[in-house]
């Protein structure tokens, strides 16, 4: 990784879309500490630190903190991912939409963009009603009317509205995707205030004292810990780089004077083909009880209906987790139906004089693709699954043993999967381009 980040440096037009990445990081980063006006920040973020068992926990993890500060970045780009499901779903549901993204081309490509950003302004319209309505209820808004109200709502809008602008920008003129880019960014802000929690953790449970910021740790599970998450580092690159090569033969054919075709090649196809993409919808989805529950002031008491309902959704809870696991599995299909097709790969085949030994071109071919996909599928779905809920299980067992600061490994598993599949997708990329540049094609 470090020697393709400096042959890239080396290449002038690589090394300004580096530049541009991070200047873009940077901005994130100043708008993710520019408070929102009328609202008691210190009081709020003392609140949803507190809030360690419930989704507003992760809201805050993705946003980079930005969430319990009440910053103009709190909403994050959770609304943009919302909104991209939405559409994706609504392609596939919607004959109109579905022949304006495959018949249309690049401008049909350009409309349901369009469409995307429309959606995602609603979206985070109504998130930042639903925020505002959930720091109203806790009497955290220091000037009562509508206009504080207006500004409120308006700022937390305009801040995830800009950063949808910033993710297409980092995509266009920087590198990677721009949208794992900023989540990449806010997760690793929270390093150094990750770090000083595990501290704060340990001395707690050294003194014996009662603090309602920092959880409890036991020093023993400290080592543990750093060596779990290393081992599942490992793990996950494991998985990443891990692919199925279809064998691929082309019979030889004689055009003029000419013999073409013979040689043997492969067909890659990834163990896990999605990325992080399906944990990162599978997020979006799953909070969707913490935006309902912003609606119903209720819903922060203690032991009414609505608070009761979203302590089911508690991110270690078995409901969460199995949730969670369902739609990670659900999700990973969607993306993969989406990138790769059987019949279209056959076909290409076919055109090309290729077939895999063993199966004749056409259909029989797609078919044993399609078999082969599903079973990759299968497997890598399972595999973001389980590699998600395993700090969830690790947390309970240490909770087991009076450490309540395993409660948050959840999230923080869930954000290394993140951070090494965003790390892993950008190096590649750069990879890519470094590739294309240094080609030197048949001219010399």
């Amino acid at each position: 990784m470090i020697q393709t980040i400096r042959s890239a440096w080396k290449v002038q037009e690589l090394r300004n879309k580096l530049l541009f990445t991070v200047f873009a990081l940077l901005i994130f980063r100043v708008g993710s500490a520019i408070p929102v006006p009328f609202i008691d920040a210190q009081t709020l973020s003392s609140y949803i630190n507190s809030q360690s068992l419930s989704i507003f926990s992760l809201l805050n993890v993705m946003s980079g903190d930005a969430f319990a500060q009440a910053t103009v970045f709190a909403l994050s780009i959770q609304p943009y991912i919302n909104s991209s499901i939405i559409i994706q779903l609504l392609t596939i549901a919607i004959p109109a939409l579905e022949k304006m993204a495959k018949d249309e081309g690049e401008e049909g490509k350009k409309k349901i963009a369009a469409i995307t950003r429309y959606a995602t302004v609603a979206i985070a319209l109504l998130q930042a009603f639903g925020y505002y309505t959930l720091i109203k209820a806790n009497n955290l808004v220091a000037v009562e009317g509508i206009w504080p109200a207006f500004v409120i709502i308006f700022a937390f809008t305009a801040g995830s509205a800009f950063l949808m602008w910033l993710g297409e920008q980092i995509t266009e003129f920087g590198v990677g995707n721009g949208i794992s880019i900023i989540l990449f960014g806010g997760i690793i802000a929270r390093g150094p205030n990750m770090v000083y929690s595990m501290i704060m953790g340990v001395r707690v449970w050294m003194t014996g004292a009662d603090s309602s910021t920092y959880s409890s740790l036991h020093p023993a599970f400290i080592p543990l810990i750093l060596v779990g998450m290393l081992l599942l580092v490992v793990f996950i690159v494991f998985i990443t780089n891990s692919e199925r090569r279809v064998p691929v033969q082309y019979a030889k054919r004689v055009v003029g004077r000419k013999m073409y075709g013979g040689q043997s090649s492969h067909i890659p196809i990834k163990v896990n083909m999605s990325g992080v993409m399906p944990i990162i919808f599978a997020q979006a989805i799953a909070s969707i009880p913490a935006t309902i529950g912003m609606f119903v002031p209720s819903a922060q008491v203690d032991g009414s209906g609505w608070n009761t309902f979203l302590k089911v959704f508690d991110s270690n809870g078995i409901i969460y987790c199995v949730v969670y696991f369902l739609l990670i599995i659900l999700f990973s299909y969607f993306y993969n139906t989406i990138q790769f097709n059987p019949v279209e790969i056959s076909n290409n085949l076919k055109k090309n004089g290729g077939f895999v030994p063993g199966f004749r071109p056409g259909k029989p071919t797609a078919d044993f693709l399609a078999k082969v996909i599903n079973r990759l599928t299968m497997f890598g779905a399972i595999y973001l699954a389980v590699v998600a809920l395993l700090p969830a299980i690790t947390g309970n067992i240490m909770q087991a043993f009076g450490s309540t600061a395993g409660r948050g490994l959840a999230i923080g598993g869930t954000s290394i999967i993140i951070v090494v599949g965003v790390a892993l997708e950008t190096v590649k990329a750069l990879e890519a381009q470094l590739m294309m540049r240094h080609y030197k094609g048949f001219l010399e």
